[in-house]
């Protein structure tokens, strides 16, 4: 196993009044040479958005994206007429493809929005451009995981242009949980949205995050109860 450490305290920040995010990855101003991406993963931003804050209308073009709610709802338009409300418990993804333009904006005028927007390079590229959103079961994610993004039909999960696969559990403190990979020599790229665990020695607190390869089975252990995010991606570039 290869393991490459992301602490919460080391990542990207910026403020923007309205919105301050955090970057795991160098993006906007934020530059780091040893973190630019890992694999095909290559955004990861946890943002705090005000009430009323808005991304306005701007173009993507070949990137699957994926934005993940953690408190608060965010609303996306695009020029497909894709358009969706989404909050905790719902995932979104969107196929950027041939190229796209959207906005998103806190759903709220006073409330704050916390989320995840994720951007994976894509598998094949000029596709046309797609949108969908789908409300899972937080309920069916205790002590397992619940896969929400793949490919694969048989994971019912929403479609991504890539061979990656994204799940969520909650785990209770004192339990294990494993990881198998869902394509054998992919990375795992895990965050610890809450509370803390432990991975082959490694332990790993809120919003630190640890980039797991050459292997495609590993197991952790809650600390406390703990929410986590498993980003699976290819590792060639």
């Amino acid at each position: 196993m290869e393991k490459v450490i992301f602490k919460s305290t080391d990542r990207g920040t910026a403020d923007y009044g309205w919105l301050k995010p955090n970057y795991y990855f160098s993006f906007a101003q934020y530059h780091n040479p040893s973190k630019v991406h890992f694999g095909m993963l290559r955004v990861l931003n946890d943002d705090y958005i005000m009430g009323g804050g808005k991304f306005p209308t701007h173009p993507h073009d070949n990137m699957e994206i994926v934005t993940i709610p953690l408190t608060g709802a965010v609303e996306h338009k695009d020029n497909t007429g894709g358009h969706g409300i989404i909050q905790s418990g719902d995932i979104q993804i969107m196929s950027a493809g041939s190229g796209i333009q959207h906005s998103e904006a806190n759903a709220s005028e006073t409330e704050p929005l916390t989320l995840f927007q994720i951007w994976l390079f894509p598998k094949i590229k000029n596709i046309q451009p797609r949108y969908d959103q789908r409300t899972f079961d937080v309920a069916n994610r205790l002590n397992t995981w619940q896969i929400v993004v793949s490919p694969r039909e048989e994971d019912d999960a929403l479609w991504i242009n890539q061979d990656a696969r994204f799940a969520l559990a909650n785990v209770e403190a004192g339990k294990q949980l494993e990881y198998k990979n869902g394509f054998t020599g992919n990375g795992v790229f895990l965050v610890v949205i809450n509370g803390s665990v432990e991975i082959d020695g490694t332990i790993l607190n809120k919003r630190d995050a640890l980039g797991i390869s050459k292997t495609d089975l590993f197991n952790i252990t809650a600390n406390e109860n703990a929410e986590l995010l498993a980003i699976e991606v290819p590792m060639g570039f």
